[in-house]
């Protein structure tokens, strides 16, 4: 398959930093793979996507997020009706920019030098609030460098939290079932939930996941309850009840005694040396 290139100077303005596009994608495989000398951020927003490479293939569904740079080349194919992808192209002065102030993100999404694009995944809170800030970013008259970061960083962050915490050897289906799992609506379901995410059966994931993460996927689930009810413990009023419901744990001698092994404390004694009232202290 032949190569497009695509060059900084036919994208950008004058002063322009960044430039975004949206495109429904057809079912055509793609003539050519496009690479370029600048970075790209993309995403798919709805459908799935067939993400063709030099020499692989991978589909991505809903929520999922690419990061392309000039050493890689790619090709997008949609695989449903109405598949839609949002591709923001970032200037490479702003990208290394960006990888001077911060060195933590060094090895990792457009800082890589990984042989293809790093992939990652969104759930649909997560989706719905890049979506929200990517209409910022395209509403700006000034296409600059603080408008960029001020979309771009808070992502690379909340990102950065998650790989930490996962091997880089994940497969994708697994890790994008990990991510989706962090959204309330999911691990409500419990290790159903998460393994739903995966399309894969239940045996499978769970071999896999004790292999690679040392947990079973119902061990992985009740520590995000956990960290979860924490959260709401220390910065809510709301009744214990109502936490284990939305952790998906109603039964509240089972929400007690998980909390406690993950926390040390029961419910109410997290909440009583944790929970600050920052307006009438």
């Amino acid at each position: 398959m032949t190569i497009q290139l695509l060059k900084t100077q036919d994208i950008f303005g004058p002063s322009a930093r960044y430039h975004l596009a949206r495109a429904e994608l057809g079912k055509g495989r793609p003539r050519h793979l496009h690479g370029h000398d600048f970075h790209e951020l993309l995403w798919v927003q709805n459908g799935v996507v067939r993400h063709h490479l030099p020499d692989s293939r991978e589909d991505l569904t809903e929520g999922a997020l690419v990061f392309a740079g000039p050493l890689h080349r790619h090709g997008l194919e949609g695989r449903a009706e109405a598949t839609l992808v949002v591709s923001l192209s970032l200037h490479p002065e702003v990208i290394a920019d960006i990888g001077r102030r911060h060195p933590d993100l060094a090895g990792h999404f457009f800082w890589s030098d990984a042989p293809t694009p790093i992939r990652a995944h969104l759930d649909s809170r997560q989706l719905a609030d890049l979506n929200h800030a990517a209409l910022r970013l395209e509403r700006a008259q000034a296409r600059s460098a603080l408008e960029l970061e001020t979309f771009l960083l808070p992502l690379l962050a909340r990102l950065l939290d998650e790989v930490r915490a996962l091997p880089p050897n994940l497969p994708l289906w697994l890790a994008q079932a990990c991510a989706a799992v962090q959204d309330p609506v999911v691990f409500r379901d419990g290790a159903a939930g998460l393994v739903a995410r995966t399309g894969k059966a239940h045996a499978h994931v769970s071999r896999t996941m004790r292999r690679l993460l040392d947990q079973s996927p119902s061990e992985y689930v009740n520590r995000l309850r956990m960290e979860f009810a924490a959260r709401r413990l220390a910065g809510s009023t709301d009744s214990l009840p109502e936490i284990a419901t939305d952790c998906g744990i109603p039964n509240m001698s089972h929400f007690h005694k998980l909390f406690r092994d993950h926390h040390g404390l029961t419910p109410a004694g997290y909440r009583r040396r944790f929970q600050r009232d920052l307006f009438q202290p």
